[in-house]
């Protein structure tokens, strides 16, 4: 079964070069080894799964199609594709510079300071990591507000891409109450390789769900940190807690208006 899927995956691929002037140029467009790309156009291997995304994307396909029949494979292949569009365009934004956004996967810790809580930053936690020629981002939020008897625990999944130079990250809440947000950092310094900074736009969460943006910051945590520890250092912290990193103070509570509201009415 495994060398009947090589075969029929093979064909369909030869069949969809033939649909373009070079096999040189896909191999640099797409930005895989020429000889390696040979071995799937022989059926000797097949390429991993994100080799697969990269050849499906390039040919505007679904990975999967490749297994398609071969008759119905050039049915699909024939099909026009929407290439432009704001779907398409949104789609073909992630992961952007797939390279350059790989020395940001690991853990991390999250800080901004929050409207729901005025005078207070928030600590959070996230994983970056790649998955099928994606960046995804997992983060999660954990506050329990003591004087006003309030536990909150939040998690969020997005995607992240890297484009001129910046990572742009889009996350959804996971729950009923569902919302999106966005957050746009500046990449590392030539000599600083722990925080990156930039700024998270929102809603808050107990304030009408106003539209808002605050200033963020994240601290790189590893490849493969305590995981449990990561989890419970996350809440909520007084602006000039000793136990916020040094930097995290100075860049949440340099002088300027942190919080930008969006009239909502």
């Amino acid at each position: 079964m495994k060398s009947q899927n090589n075969s029929l995956f093979a064909a369909n691929l030869r069949f969809a070069c033939n649909t373009r002037p070079s096999i040189t140029a896909i191999c640099r467009e797409i930005g895989i080894n020429r000889q390696q790309f040979n071995r799937y156009l022989a059926a000797q291997t097949r390429p991993s799964p994100y080799n697969t995304g990269k050849i499906a994307r390039h040919f505007n396909l679904k990975p999967q199609d490749f297994l398609l029949p071969e008759k119905r494979f050039q049915d699909v292949l024939g099909t026009p594709a929407e290439t432009v569009g704001p779907d398409f365009l949104l789609r073909e934004g992630f992961p952007g510079n797939l390279p350059e956004l790989r020395q940001y996967t690991g853990y991390y810790e999250l800080y901004h300071k929050s409207l729901s809580w005025p005078g207070k930053i928030v600590r959070s936690c996230a994983r970056i990591e790649e998955k099928n020629g994606q960046i995804t981002v997992k983060s999660i939020e954990r506050i329990y507000d003591r004087d006003q008897e309030i536990r909150q625990f939040s998690k969020y999944v997005g995607l992240a891409a890297y484009w001129r130079n910046r990572l742009f990250i889009v996350e959804r809440g996971v729950g009923e109450q569902s919302f999106l947000c966005q957050t746009t950092l500046m990449p590392f310094a030539e000599h600083q390789r722990t925080y990156l900074r930039g700024v998270t736009t929102g809603v808050s969460w107990r304030q009408e769900n106003l539209p808002y943006s605050t200033r963020a910051i994240w601290r790189v945590a590893g490849p493969n940190p305590d995981k449990r520890r990561l989890l419970e250092g996350c809440g909520l912290f007084n602006e000039k807690s000793p136990k916020l990193p040094l930097p995290v103070r100075r860049y949440l509570n340099s002088e300027g208006e942190n919080h930008t509201l969006v009239a909502a009415r």
